[in-house]
């Protein structure tokens, strides 16, 4: 499993023409599956990511995370980050997990995320979407 996690003041996701999620402040977390993930990378992704000190403290020092300010997660599932891009010019998916194993790992990836106590907006898996960030 590999994610991306940006810092946002708000992101917003559209799929298929339809607003379907809105953070204000928190992180945009882009989630992709690897052959030969399973759920125990879930839980311990879920945990880095709920609880990663990320925000600053007074003295700007990176000392808060998502969970403790209360801030909300857009998840967004992202198979290219698990891509082979070594060789040649196009990406090759042979490292990708299959559709189906990898939606079922990101509904579960979500809900573990959630079971942190942390508000989770997610993406539609397998839809075209487009994402507006505004990054922090």
């Amino acid at each position: 499993m590999k994610v991306l996690i940006v810092r946002v003041n708000k992101a917003k996701l559209r799929a298929d023409g339809k607003d379907v999620s809105f953070i204000d402040k928190g992180i945009a977390v882009f989630a992709g599956f690897c052959k030969g993930d399973d759920e125990s990378v879930i839980v311990a992704m879920a945990d880095k990511v709920a609880n990663l000190r990320i925000f600053e403290n007074d003295d700007g020092k990176m000392w808060y995370s998502v969970k403790d300010k209360g801030y909300g997660i857009l998840c967004v599932p992202n198979f290219t980050l698990c891509a082979g891009y070594h060789n040649g010019r196009r990406l090759s998916f042979e490292y990708v997990m299959s559709w189906e194993k990898a939606k079922d790992m990101f509904d579960k990836f979500v809900l573990v995320l959630r079971s942190e106590g942390v508000v989770v907006q997610a993406g539609l898996f397998g839809a075209h979407m487009d994402i507006d960030l505004e990054m922090d």
